[in-house]
């Protein structure tokens, strides 16, 4: 159906010892990713799902799916453990429910959850990567790349967009040496590849490479150092890959940059990771809080303008502009965009219900979606980070594609990558905001700027805030963040764009209002 050859994921009658010591066979075995337990017609399909429990019990932890099939051959039951939702169907109506086996392209459903345990594993995985690259001599500018090229692979191999799945743990398993002397150089060339258009490929290309999409966007452009891998420097990145990389945010990106960042630095950049929680409580009442209140008003007309203003809501999502001045690795932008994909959506859904000039429209826009990442701005110090923040939106981009996809049973996809988000590397403070985007043109500026008290801060960000906030050689005892919102009030005065920051509370009492406000 999906065009995934079983033989290159799963086995057939997968030996596991269970928890009470006797041996068992998997009816179909793909690691961390799907069980399945086949039983004769008639039987009963709840002491087959039991056992495939059994089997799922006795699974090291890295191999344990997300999915559980029981099957009799003319009923089927696929159990989605993450969501805790089963489907079941009969073999006749399996076209009715085909998309929930997307999970096979890498196309899913997936919950986003703070302090998920995936992805504090994921960050546990890339900092050990990151520490066996440092520790050989691999640091500085090459290192922060070739991690940001490798963490996008990781998530590709797993989520539809190489295909088919694990076309890359493929390569890493099987296509290099168990000493790891081969690796890196196997790897350079693989990042080559993913930057080539497939019109300019060498038709000697190794057909495992030639697998692989073409990519654009920038993120693969450019040579880096080859790193010199060694067998545990190659098991590190084995790990990894063996690491089922889907049910990853792309907004803990910022948690996954902190596990590579030593403490003293986290200190002196003031860099802190913002929880999904909080960001959602600073752009509800910023700017989405609203759209939805629109959304719902427009969604209850009953007339015949309902759904050309429903449209029209969705056009006008296209033309905002978000500009976060201190973005880190990305995580208010991140979550932003995911939240206006999914208000489209509901747009769009409600557009096509019971409506047949919805359906027309739809049809004839040829367009499923209209907001995309080049509405994103943002300055990061750090170019780790500020790559992290670029490639971070990509992903989201593409999850909420397969979302997009699963939702109105249409393949919706953005490879090669066509548009990009504007992330600048440098010092917000030193730089024109106006360079990177017009005043006029900016929607919104949001962001969590970097808490410094007065005395932690060094002497550049000390002169930073006296020149920013014109207080002289006299001094003063702003925190750092201050400096944030003075620069921001200036760059407002051109432009009715409202702005929301995270800030320290020491800033709105004490000594520091009268300086500051």
């Amino acid at each position: 159906v999906f065009g995934v050859q079983r033989r290159t994921v799963a086995r057939y009658e997968a030996h596991v010892k269970k928890l009470d010591n006797r041996s068992g066979f998997i009816d179909l075995f793909w690691p961390g990713v799907l069980l399945v337990e086949q039983k004769s017609a008639g039987r009963d399909l709840d002491k087959a799902y039991q056992q495939a429990g059994e089997y799922f019990d006795a699974l090291r932890e890295r191999e344990r799916p997300r999915y559980i099939l029981v099957s009799d051959f003319q009923t089927f039951a696929l159990h989605d453990l993450d969501e805790r939702d089963t489907v079941a169907f009969t073999l006749a109506d399996l076209p009715g429910h085909v998309e929930a086996f997307g999970f096979i392209l890498g196309v899913q459903r997936r919950p986003f959850r703070d302090q998920d345990p995936a992805n504090i594993a994921a960050a546990e995985l890339v900092g050990q990567l990151h520490d066996h690259l440092a520790a050989a001599g691999y640091r500085g500018h090459d290192l922060e790349r070739f991690l940001v090229r490798l963490v996008f692979c990781l998530f590709a191999d797993d989520t539809g967009i190489f295909e088919p799945r694990d076309i890359f743990l493929d390569l890493m398993e099987t296509r290099t040496s168990e000493d790891g002397f081969d690796t890196g150089s196997r790897l350079a060339e693989l990042f080559q590849v993913l930057d080539t258009p497939d019109s300019e490929r060498q038709n000697t290309l190794d057909e495992d490479l030639a697998r692989f999409p073409y990519l654009n966007g920038g993120l693969f452009a450019g040579t880096l150092r080859i790193p010199s891998f060694t067998a545990p420097m190659r098991q590190a990145l084995l790990n990894a890959c063996q690491f089922d990389w889907s049910n990853i945010s792309p907004a803990i990106f910022g948690a996954l940059f902190q596990a590579v960042m030593n403490r003293q630095e986290r200190r002196a950049q003031g860099a802190h990771y913002t929880t999904e929680k909080n960001i959602l409580k600073l752009i509800g009442p910023l700017f989405l809080d609203d759209l939805w209140q629109e959304f719902a008003q427009l969604k209850r007309r009953r007339d015949s303008r309902r759904v050309p203003e429903l449209l029209k809501l969705q056009q006008r999502l296209a033309t905002l502009r978000f500009f976060d001045p201190a973005c880190g690795c990305g995580n208010f932008l991140i979550i932003t965009y995911r939240e206006l994909r999914l208000l489209e959506m509901e747009i769009l859904q409600a557009a096509l219900a019971g409506s047949q000039q919805g359906r027309q429209l739809f049809v004839l826009s040829d367009l499923l979606s209209c907001i995309n990442v080049d509405q994103f701005y943002g300055i990061e110090l750090g170019e780790f980070p500020a790559r992290i923040a670029e490639t971070a939106l990509w992903m989201m981009d593409h999850i909420m594609n397969s979302r997009l996809s699963l939702e109105f049973g249409q393949t919706y996809a953005r490879i090669p990558l066509v548009t990009s988000p504007r992330i600048v590397c440098g010092d917000a403070l030193e730089l024109d905001w106006a360079e990177l985007l017009a005043p006029e043109h900016c929607s919104y500026v949001l962001g969590n700027p970097p808490f410094v008290g007065a005395k932690y801060q060094t002497p550049q960000q000390r002169q930073q805030v006296r020149r920013i906030a014109g207080l002289g050689k006299s001094g003063g005892t702003l925190d750092y963040v201050a400096a944030w919102f003075l620069k921001a009030g200036d760059y407002l005065q051109r432009s009715t764009a409202p702005m929301a920051f995270v800030a320290t509370n020491s800033i709105t009492q004490g000594e520091q209002v009268g300086q500051l406000w």
